[in-house]
């Protein structure tokens, strides 16, 4: 298990003090990114949002260990690693306003964010199959949940890059429920590391709640990776919130989980506590932090705000790159409809 915070302190991790304060500063963007974001689903301006509260380390942690070269494949709750890749916070809003993903000018290497369970993780050995064929150096970091190691795309994945030796971690944020059910009650494993054996590659499990624990060892999985073994990385953090907008997890859920104190506290709280007493930051660069990130999400709130609206043919301009003939005659046939009856209008 990788800890640092508790156990070493930062003389002890190899880490910088910039470092740290990069950290925090990441991991409060996101927690700001996920409150907005929840508030403007309840007035109505996006349709659905699943909430990240309480996986901030360990999405931060992953992203500070990626280089610049390195492909990110996110699933739906990787906000928080998506923003600190680069990623404007305006893009994400806008996916989530039903427009195409990633239509700004930034030039990092991370995929549209999958919804359906898992199907990124094959995607992931494909991607990393094609570095070593093409003799790249970058790796791939594809994120899921616990879920998603039910799901037979998991499986089929880490066995396509343990096979083809692809260089590819990856990293499972196991937040303790797969929607309303537990870890335990979906898998009789020991735990979610213990599947890489399987399939031949590494794993290690890692403190999902410190992000500079995390950091150290995505980037050790990274290198391995890199160097032609896959990994499989387990951070063990905890879900604060709903699974998404639409769920109510009392039903399902106890207020006082039966896991210990360091997976279930809240990180962003921890890791300034812990930059707090090693003399990183003080109240002035830490109201700063907030103060630029809501500047931030003003910002992106109002960029997606003033995006026109996709028109009507853009819904198939994203599925191929060359439009199959059978798919334009059905745009063609979608475009005389409009012309004739309008576009349709969730209002009316």
């Amino acid at each position: 298990m990788h800890r640092l915070i508790a156990e070493r302190g930062l003389d002890g991790t190899g880490f910088s003090e910039d470092d740290a304060r990069a950290a925090l500063r990441d991991m409060i963007r996101a927690r700001r990114f996920d409150e907005r974001a929840l508030a403007l689903q309840r007035r109505g301006w996006m349709s659905g949002y699943p909430p990240f509260r309480g996986q901030e380390a360990s999405q931060i942690g992953a992203a500070h260990a990626m280089r610049d070269d390195d492909v990110l494949l996110p699933t739906y709750r990787s906000n928080a690693l998506q923003i600190a890749r680069g990623v404007p916070p305006s893009d994400i809003f806008l996916f989530r306003r039903g427009y195409a993903e990633y239509e700004s000018d930034h030039e990092v290497p991370v995929f549209p964010q999958a919804v359906p369970i898992a199907s990124q993780i094959p995607h992931a050995a494909g991607v990393g199959m094609a570095a070593t064929y093409r003799d790249d150096d970058y790796a791939a970091l594809v994120c899921f949940g616990d879920g998603a190691t039910s799901e037979g795309d998991f499986h089929e994945g880490l066995n396509f890059a343990g096979v083809f030796d692809a260089p590819v971690v990856f990293f499972c944020e196991n937040n303790g429920y797969a929607i309303s059910l537990p870890r335990e009650r979906q898998t009789a494993s020991e735990s979610i590391a213990v599947k890489a054996e399987a399939y031949g590659i590494d794993s290690m499990q890692v403190d999902g709640n410190d992000p500079l624990a995390v950091r150290e060892a995505v980037e050790q999985g990274l290198e391995k990776a890199r160097n032609g073994d896959p990994v499989l990385i387990e951070a063990l953090t905890y879900r604060q919130g709903p699974h998404t907008t639409a769920d109510d997890p009392s039903r399902y859920r106890d207020d006082d989980p039966d896991l210990p104190e360091w997976r279930i506290r809240d990180p962003l709280e921890r890791f300034e506590e812990f930059c707090r007493e090693e003399g990183l930051v003080d109240d002035d660069l830490v109201e700063a932090m907030y103060e630029d990130a809501d500047e931030e999400l003003r910002e992106a709130v109002e960029t997606a705000e003033e995006t026109p609206e996709p028109g009507p043919d853009e819904l198939f301009d994203y599925v191929y790159e060359d439009l199959p003939q059978e798919l334009a005659r059905e745009r063609e046939e979608h475009m005389a409809f409009v012309e004739e009856h309008g576009p349709f209008d969730i209002e009316r």
